[in-house]
């Protein structure tokens, strides 16, 4: 009986084998899907993507400046008060 079992597992391979052939043909779809969806996308320009990153990076400073600005107004308001 014990024979029977270690012959039939040769044939189908252990479990991990299974598991690790299934993990690898999963990744291996998703990369061709991904490459295939890559292909769909507008990529920007290169003139495009330097003006989009130009404008973040003004909002993002102009932003700053105005939160600085609100927070030492705050400040100096509550040291007033608690004085």
């Amino acid at each position: 009986m014990r024979r029977q079992s270690r012959r039939s597992e040769e044939r189908r391979g252990n479990g991990r084998e299974v598991l690790i052939l299934g993990f690898v043909t999963r990744a291996r779809e998703f990369v061709r899907e991904v490459l295939i969806e890559f292909r769909k996308v507008t990529w920007p320009s290169r003139q495009e993507l330097l003006n989009s990153t130009a404008v973040v990076i003004v909002v993002t400073v102009v932003l700053a400046f105005f939160l600085g600005g609100v927070d030492i107004g705050l400040a100096r308001i509550v040291e007033r008060i608690l004085r």
